[in-house]
Parts: C-alpha cells; sequence; structure tokens
C-alpha cells in the first residue's frame, strides 16, 4: 500500500525537464501532472504556446482564457483533443453567487486535481463556469506515461519534481516558465537555472 500512495503523491506538481533530457519533445519543458497512480501518468506541457488563438477552435472560451489567449501544446499524445486546465480563485475573488456554489462544491464542469487546480469539461457551456474561473488555459494533446514508465524517467535523471503553484497554470511569459520555476527553489536547482540554451557552452 504505501508503494501506491508513493505514486499517487505526484499529482499536482510540476516535472521539470533536465538540461540532460534528450527527447525534443521535452526540451525544458514544465509539465503540470493531472494524475499519476499506478496505471500510469498524464500531464501538460505548462511552456508550449501556438499561435493559434483559442477564440479560433473554441467558441465561447476565448475570453475565458488567460493571455496570451492562445491553445497551447500539451504533449505529443492526441494533439486533435483539447483540454481545459483552470484555478479557482480563493473565496475572496469569487462573486456571493459564486460563493455559494462553492460551498455546495465543485462548479459545475470543473473536476479539482490538485489545490486551487483542476479539469474544465469543455462540453460545458462556458458561462456556467465564467464567474468561477480566476483562469484558463487551453491544451491540445497531451503527456502520457504507461505504469512504471515516468518512475524509470525519473530513475534516470530526466525529470526535476517540484511543488506547482496555481500561477504556473497561467504564466503570461511561459517561454521564462523553465527558469522562473528552477529559480524558485530553495536547493541546488535554482542554479541549474542559469544553464546555457545549448548545455556544451556550460
Amino acid at each position: 500500500m504505501s508503494s501506491m500512495t508513493e505514486v499517487s503523491s505526484l499529482t499536482g506538481r510540476l516535472l521539470v525537464a533536465t538540461p540532460a533530457l534528450a527527447d525534443p519533445n521535452f526540451d525544458r519543458a514544465v509539465v503540470l501532472l493531472l494524475d499519476h497512480d499506478e496505471e500510469g501518468s498524464l500531464g501538460v506541457v505548462l511552456n508550449r504556446p501556438t499561435p493559434v488563438d483559442v477564440a479560433d477552435i473554441l467558441e465561447g472560451w476565448g475570453d475565458l482564457a488567460g493571455a496570451p489567449g492562445v491553445v497551447f501544446q500539451g504533449g505529443p499524445v492526441s494533439l486533435d483533443s483539447a483540454l481545459g486546465v483552470a484555478v479557482i480563485p480563493g473565496e475572496e475573488g469569487l462573486t456571493p453567487a459564486s460563493r455559494r456554489r462553492a460551498a455546495k462544491g465543485e462548479p459545475i464542469g470543473f473536476r479539482r486535481v490538485h489545490g486551487a487546480i483542476g479539469l474544465v469539461d469543455l462540453e460545458t457551456p462556458p458561462e456556467l463556469l465564467a464567474s468561477a474561473l480566476g483562469s484558463l488555459r487551453i491544451f491540445a494533446g497531451y503527456s502520457g506515461w504507461g505504469p512504471g514508465q515516468l518512475e524509470d524517467e525519473l530513475g534516470e535523471g530526466a525529470w526535476y519534481v517540484v511543488e506547482s503553484e496555481p500561477g504556473d497554470v497561467s504564466s503570461p511569459d511561459p517561454e521564462r516558465l523553465w527558469r522562473a520555476v528552477l529559480r524558485r527553489q530553495r536547493s541546488d536547482l535554482a542554479m541549474v537555472a542559469t544553464y546555457p540554451d545549448d548545455p556544451s557552452l556550460n
């Protein structure tokens, strides 16, 4: 049982690609793990914006997407599918109606993953969620690992595992997220943020 507890504990955390990770799909990637258990892992890359506006592919959701209001490439799997990840603000940011809904549980169409972060059912009419969401990001595709696969990659030193913050999902400067997440670590990891883009220059 203890191994299962250990496995499930990574949900909601960030995988930050190490400079040693050779897969170009994940070069300097910051992945938010949305699901992680003995059956495998699923997450989205937070720092791969595309040039495609959310409003161009998902009617009604463009106004709710945080800046930049574009679709992000969540990973190499199922690029034709869309995932919505949102942050529900603390009660101080809610309208009275939203506060009453929050007291009864999750907003309609929202499933909490970790802390204030959760998944949005994009089949839900956007107006039902508009007042509850603090920020929203739309991802095309996702990153997936089979049973034990992520653990193997962690053992090989491909990823750093760090705590996520709600602001990571909606970072207005996603291209700098890799360095920003590493820089805030209170350990030797903060030094990794200074690595040059070409490791051979180090």
